[in-house]
This record gives C-alpha cells, sequence and structure tokens, in this order.
C-alpha cells in the first residue's frame, strides 16, 4: 500500500485492509521466512539449533516468551531481533495514545472520533521501528509505570470529575498496544507489580484505580530472566509463569569458532585501531578459551556466568594495549604479543562474580591465572604435549629450549619495547625456530613472533620454566635458576 495517500479511515476500507493481531502478524511473517529460506535472526551465533528454533516454536504458537539465561547470552538482542517479523508499516487512529486499530479501535478516544468523523477519521502510520518497548524491571516500579493511574491534572484541565474514565492517564503497557513489549530481569519486579500483570496477559484487560476497562491489548510480551535470580533477588510468582506460554532456556557458546565470531561481530574497533594492529589466529582462540576457562573455574561464582561482555571488552583492551605500544614506539604498525594480554586485566575482574576462594586469592591473581589455564589448554594443539612425569635425562622436544634458559640465565621482556627490541630478543633463543619449524613450519611470518612466545609461556605453565611478573614487563628464567638466585 502507499501509504501516503492513505490519510482517512475511508480510504483504509477501499484497499481492503484487514486487522490483523500482532501475534498473527510475527507468525505469518515467519511462515513467510522459513519458507523462503531467509535467516529469521541475522548477527544471532551459537543458537541455531537450540535456541532459535524453540524461538520459532513459540512465534508460531502465538505464546508470550520468558528467555532465561545468565548474563550475556543475546536474551534481549533475540528479542530486539523480533521487530523484524513485524509488518513495516500498521495503520492507527491519529492522535490515540495506545495505537487503536482505525478497524478494531478499543479506546475511548478513538471510539469517540470514529463515532463523529465515520470515514473521515484521520489515521496515521506506524513504523515497526516505533514498535519495540522495553522496560528494566527494578523494585522501585509501580502499577502507575506499567498500566496506569488518575491524572489529577487532566481531570481539572478537562472539568471531569474521577469517576470518568478519561482522566487515566497509560501507563507504558496500554501506550505499547499492538507492540513487542519486553521486560528485562523479571524476577527483581516486585510480586504485587507482577500480580497486575495476570489479567493483561490472560483476560486482556487492565484495572486503574477501580476503574475497570475492558481494553483487549493486542501485544506480544517477552520476558527476560536470569536464574540466578529465582533464588537471591526475587523469583516469578507461579501464577505468572503459569500464563507465560513459552519457557526458553538460552547459553553460552559452545565452541571458540562461535564465540570469535560474536566478538568480532560486537567489538566496537575503529579502523585506526584494525589499520595499526594485526591479531594472530591464535591470539583469537587465547582470548576465547579465556571465558571458557572463567565458566569452569573453581574462583569464579559459575551460577552468576560469565558475559560474552568479558570477552568483547577484553578483546577492546587487547588492541588497545598494542594501540598504546605502538603509538609510544612511533610505529604505524604492529603485532599483538602475548604480554599485551595483561591489558586484559581489568576487562576480567569487572566482569567475574568470585567465590570465597577467589576473594581471598584476588581479582587479578584470578584473571592471570585464566590467562595461564586458556594458553595450557591450546598448547597441546600446537605442540607436543608435556608429561607430568618424565624419565631423567630423556630428551623432550622441549630440552633445547630449556637448556638455553639454564645456559643463559634467561631474559627479561619489556610490555612496552619496540618491534625491533622485541623480535631480537626472541631471536636470541635459537632453539625456537627448530621447534617451530618441526612442529608448525606452516606458520605465517607475521605470527611466528607470537607463537614463539606462546611456547614460553607454555613452557611456564608446564613448570618448564619460570616467569616473574614486574613492574615493566616479565622474566623469563630456568625454573631451577629461580631458586638458585632466592639464595
Amino acid at each position: 500500500m502507499e501509504i501516503n495517500t492513505i490519510k482517512t479511515l475511508g480510504q483504509l476500507k477501499v484497499t481492503g485492509y484487514k486487522s490483523t493481531s500482532i501475534k498473527d502478524e510475527l507468525r505469518n511473517n515467519l511462515r513467510e521466512k522459513i519458507k523462503s529460506g531467509k535467516p529469521v535472526f541475522e548477527g544471532v551465533h551459537g543458537f541455531e539449533n537450540t535456541v532459535i528454533p524453540e524461538l520459532e516454536r513459540a512465534i508460531l504458537s502465538r505464546h508470550n516468551i520468558n528467555l532465561l539465561g545468565l548474563r550475556g547470552q543475546a536474551k534481549t538482542r533475540l528479542a530486539r531481533k523480533m521487530v523484524e517479523l513485524l509488518d513495516e508499516y500498521i495503520p492507527f487512529v491519529d492522535g490515540s495514545e495506545i495505537n487503536d486499530d482505525p478497524l478494531n479501535p478499543i479506546s475511548r478516544f478513538a471510539k469517540d472520533l470514529i463515532e463523529e468523523k465515520g470515514d473521515e477519521t484521520p489515521i496515521s502510520w506506524l513504523h515497526r521501528s516505533e514498535r519495540f518497548f522495553e522496560k528494566l524491571a527494578t523494585p522501585d516500579v509501580t502499577v502507575a509505570d506499567l498500566i496506569g493511574d488518575v491524572d489529577p491534572i487532566k481531570a481539572a484541565n478537562l472539568k471531569l470529575s474521577y469517576a470518568d474514565d478519561r482522566v487515566i492517564h497509560f501507563g507504558m503497557i496500554p501506550r505499547a498496544n499492538r507492540c513487542i513489549f519486553v521486560i528485562n530481569e523479571l524476577p527483581d519486579l516486585q510480586a504485587r507489580i507482577q500480580v497486575a500483570l495476570f489479567n493483561i496477559l490472560q483476560e486482556g484487560d487492565i484495572q486503574i484505580r477501580g476503574f475497570k476497562l475492558r481494553m483487549p491489548l493486542d501485544m506480544q510480551f517477552v520476558f527476560t530472566a536470569n536464574p540466578e535470580d529465582y533464588t537471591n533477588r526475587g523469583s516469578i510468582v507461579t501464577p505468572l509463569k503459569d500464563r507465560i506460554g513459552s519457557q526458553i532456556l538460552t547459553h553460552y557458546p559452545e565452541t571458540i569458532e562461535i564465540a570469535r565470531t560474536i566478538t568480532e561481530q560486537e567489538s566496537k574497533l575503529d579502523q585506526n585501531q584494525t589499520d595499526l594492529v594485526y591479531v594472530p589466529s591464535l591470539a583469537r582462540d587465547i582470548l576465547e578459551q579465556i571465558s571458557f576457562e572463567a565458566r569452569e573455574s573453581e574462583y569464579i561464582d559459575n551460577k552468576s556466568g560469565v558475559s560474552a561482555r568479558m570477552s568483547i571488552t577484553a578483546f577492546e583492551n587487547l588492541i588497545s594495549t598494542a594501540e598504546r605500544r605502538a603509538l609510544l614506539s612511533g610505529t604505524d604498525k604492529t603485532t599483538l604479543r602475548l604480554s599485551d594480554f595483561i591489558g586484559i586485566i581489568p576487562a576480567i575482574t569487572g566482569k567475574v562474580e568470585l567465590v570465597y576462594e577467589g576473594e581471598q586469592e584476588g581479582a587479578d591473581v584470578v584473571a592471570e591465572t585464566l590467562i595461564g589455564a586458556a594458553i595450557r589448554t591450546l598448547f597441546p594443539e600446537y605442540f607436543p604435549k608435556i608429561e607430568k612425569l618424565e624419565k631423567p635425562d630423556e630428551k623432550t622436544p622441549y630440552s633445547d629450549v630449556v637448556e638455553w634458559f639454564f645456559a643463559e640465565s634467561g631474559f627479561e621482556l619489556l610490555d612496552d619495547a619496540s618491534d625491533k627490541d622485541y623480535k631480537s630478543i626472541l631471536d636470541e633463543v635459537e632453539p625456537l625456530n627448530a621447534l617451530l619449524q618441526k612442529y608448525q613450519p606452516e606458520t605465517a611470518q607475521e605470527d611466528k613472533y607470537f607463537m614463539k612466545e606462546f611456547i614460553l609461556w607454555g613452557l611456564v605453565e608446564y613448570k618448564k620454566l619460570s616467569k616473574d611478573r614486574f613492574e615493566k614487563g616479565n622474566q623469563f628464567r630456568d625454573i631451577y635458576g629461580s631458586y638458585i638466585s632466592k639464595f
């Protein structure tokens, strides 16, 4: 329809337009997308075979939906993506506070206007981008905020008594009529406020200060909740859960590849950063593995979860660490180093909920432990596994490297060392070249120094070398030499 030419109810009727409820609208458009093979929730990764099919079934069933999952599991993003399943434009009675359907008005204002003007009733058009409402549930939310209240100023201006329903000021939910309405963190909503939603979800009427208004609101509700909230800050009252058609469990990325895709998509980097800093593929894997390690760590409360936002902000910090180093040394191109990972610690400490043991260790120590655990996990995928028990005097793939450190007493690797100095220091450890050539001969030239440093950090994690952190960098030494130097 050419909406610019349709400005009255009469013109709308001529087109043969038929009213459709929002749930049928979502259902019909979803059916068309599925039949055409078009992706439905673009930009949401890792849910293709789990969450998205369940969400599609809920939409086809015309259900209100509760997305249940730990923080950083794309619950709100999924809800916002549902907007793309709405019709591009819908008509509504011009001036209506609640987006009245011209062919099926429910407010007194719209009914009176149509009765007065008939086919000349003016209509406007609402774009789907304006049909999404979102409210974060907090303990201070009131029934008046969500549903409405009597407006004494309106009563005075219109010279009406409080018994007249025209003095009602509608809350967020009635104003979201014919829209998607999302309530985030539902358990944080006080129980008495949750009770106020019963009739809206089931019977379709609303009650405000004694007014019983039969207003069959046409809405798609989406709720989000964190399982932890069921026992900590609050809970969803049972009758409300009973009125929500489908509860869908979300989850974290199941593979590093999926996690990488999410991080690369969501990271806010500008062209200067991407041009300046080259990022080896292994660095991206280590970064994502840190989140996987955190979700299994004994120091972190796994009931609280580790948000995907941790990897995103950590990646941004990682790039910024390399960028700052390049700016200090005056270079216009640099490669990310493993020692740059020291810069992601602030992004980790602010995102994880520590248990008692973690608090005793300290947030910074836990963050460094997670980085080390990620390197330890990935190391055997690139180089021979280091066994815990080895025969005395047995030659291993790493013997030459360890012997070099025993003979040379190690070196210091400064955080802000120039690229030239950084490469020069690593080149001194000649056995690293042989190790790299033998086990990773296909390594790209720009990745070689990162891989060399990766070998050193891996040997540290497997107790073959020692690494001591000092104010300006790291010192790598033979593990026995570090004991001797204490005496």
